[in-house]
């Protein structure tokens, strides 16, 4: 049975910094892309960064380019979002994700405030 089991997140005042964790098991982690997406009250989930399987190419929405860090160990089956600079509108529900087998797979969420 496959789980994503993510920790991280909190409350943090704007410019500063948080570091998201998930930890997957019961599938061959290498072999995945690996998604962070976040859902803010009121608005569609959105995806926020994503890395290859072998963490060779990343990807990230404009509004944090630059701020955020998306990484992972193939050893420890685990992806990471690093995310400095954060904003109030970064503030929202983030889930890790990945597609396994044709279903998505979603952790179960953190929630992330930015607020003073």
């Amino acid at each position: 049975q496959v789980h994503l089991v993510q920790s991280g997140g909190g409350l943090v005042q704007p410019g500063g910094s948080l570091r998201l964790s998930c930890v997957a098991s019961g599938i061959n982690f290498r072999l995945y892309t690996m998604d962070w997406y976040r859902q803010a009250p009121g608005k569609q989930r959105e995806l926020v960064a994503g890395i290859s399987s072998n963490g060779g190419t990343t990807n990230y929405t404009d509004s944090v380019k630059g701020r955020f860090t998306i990484s992972r160990n193939n050893v420890w089956n685990t992806v990471w979002l690093q995310m400095n600079s954060l904003k109030p509108e970064d503030t929202a529900v983030y889930y890790c994700h990945t597609r396994h087998r044709s279903v998505d797979r979603w952790g179960q969420g953190t929630q992330v405030t930015v607020s003073s």
